[in-house]
Formats: structure tokens, sequence, C-alpha cells
């Protein structure tokens, strides 16, 4: 059987660097390189091992990113992916959950996928929604929080992480699936893996290309807004409690006083 698996990847500003904000919507600035999130790097390593346990089929990343950014998607394409779809426009600044969903259906749409896989939710965004949303706009079930990803024929298995340790699901084929953290080991690549990544195709698209209205997407297609930013307040000091004899009553009189019990 031959898989065809799609992998949503999200290139964001470098964490470990001080995060700046765009003064005039006080979204994330992205005018800097960007690079993989890690949280994707998950996903692209089950793909690359759905594939070949398969036995043949390929990898196509899916992304959007302003000014043509290609830095992250480089680094999954030298892991082992095949090709690359980029969506990347000034249309696109300002773009909310929803409208990032709907660029991302419509860039999967030319893929024609066996399988979604993405990120439970991205580092620095984190809604947890987009997915989902694709999932919705492509018609395709959806399967969130897997730690194991099977597939057999034209179904999918997961084991569905919960508090309570892991749901069994089964979904046919096509469907979104988002991955946790730690479901895999994600590969390094390799210096002929990076090498090669130079040479393997990026399509870059606009919103024109993908068919979408510019009203649907960006600021003005946006449904949320950012309306200001404050430092988190200060931890304050807390209270010690010295016990000569009442000690358990004061920690309970405590946590009543916070409704804990």
């Amino acid at each position: 059987m031959s898989m065809n698996v799609v992998v949503c990847v999200k290139q964001i500003p470098d964490p470990a660097a001080p995060p700046a904000l765009d003064p005039g919507t006080n979204n994330l600035a992205r005018t800097g390189k960007l690079i993989l999130d890690d949280s994707d790097a998950y996903g692209v390593e089950m793909a690359l091992q759905l594939v070949d346990a398969a036995g043949g089929g390929e990898v196509t990343l899916v992304s959007m990113a302003p000014n043509g950014e290609t830095s992250g998607l480089r680094t999954a394409l030298a892991m082992g992916a095949a090709k690359a779809i980029l969506v990347s426009d000034e249309a696109l600044a300002g773009t909310d959950a929803l409208g990032t969903a709907k660029v991302l259906a419509a860039a999967i749409r030319r893929a024609e996928p066996n399988l979604v896989l993405a990120a439970t939710e991205s580092s620095d965004g984190y809604t947890g929604t987009t997915p989902v949303q694709v999932a919705e706009l492509l018609g395709f079930p959806s399967v969130t929080f897997a730690k194991k990803v099977e597939i057999s024929g034209d179904s999918v298995s997961v084991e569905r992480q919960t508090e309570a340790g892991y749901d069994e699901v089964s979904s046919p084929l096509p469907a979104v699936v988002t991955v946790t953290a730690g479901v895999v080991e994600p590969r390094y690549p390799s210096f002929k893996g990076i090498m090669a990544a130079k040479s393997k195709p990026v399509e870059t698209l606009t919103v024109a290309d993908l068919g979408l209205d510019a009203g649907q997407v960006g600021a003005t297609g946006a449904r949320q807004e950012i309306t200001g930013v404050a430092d988190a307040e200060a931890r304050g000091a807390g209270e010690i409690v010295v016990d000569e004899g009442d000690g358990a009553q004061r920690i309970i009189a405590f946590l009543e006083q916070l409704k804990v019990l």
C-alpha cells in the first residue's frame, strides 16, 4: 500500500530568543528567521515511519508563513519529507486560527493525502483548535491526542491519550490525526539529508492561488483579536505555617478558604 501523508508544520520564532510583539496588533512578531516548531517534529517523524511501514508513498509538508520563509521546512525536508507546500502572502498577516485552517485545508486538498498529521497545538499559539477545524473544512474525521498510530488497509487505529490512560479509536481514511509530544523520537537530520533538502521542491502559493477570498483571511477576516497585553502579576510571598500543634488544622482551613476542600 502506498501512503501519502501530509504533515501540517508551523514555522515559529525561535523560543530561545526574546519574544517581540507587533505594536500595531499585539500579535507575535514574525519578521526574523523562523524555525520548525518542536511539536511538529513528532508529526514529521510519525509520518515517515508510517510511509516506511506501508512500503511506499511520500510525506508532504504544508505550512503557512510570512516572507517566503522556508528555514523550518528545510529542517523537516532534511528529516526525510519529500516536498513542501508553503502558503506565503502579505494578505495573511493577522490571520486567526479559523482563517489559518481555511488556508491549510485549501493547500492540503492539492496534495490528496491518505492521512493528515498535526501537533495537538503550536508552541507559539496554543489554541489547539486549528487541526480539528482543518478536518471539518476537508470533511475528514479527526482523532486527537494520539500516542500511537497504525494504518491497516483503509483505516487508522489510534491510542488516544486521556487523563486516565488511553482510548482505542479507529477511523476510516482519509483522516486528520493530532499527535502528542513524545509519541515517537524525532530523528536528527543527517548531513546527507541536509544537503538533499536544498533541492527538494517547495511550492509557494498565494491566497489567490488557493482560490480563497482575501476577505476570509488576514486581519480583515479574523474573528478574534488581541486587545491588550500586560505583564503577569509578580508572585506574592507565601504564608509560612509554623506547626505549634495546630498546623494540620490551619492548612485545612486555608484549603477550605480556597474552596479546594
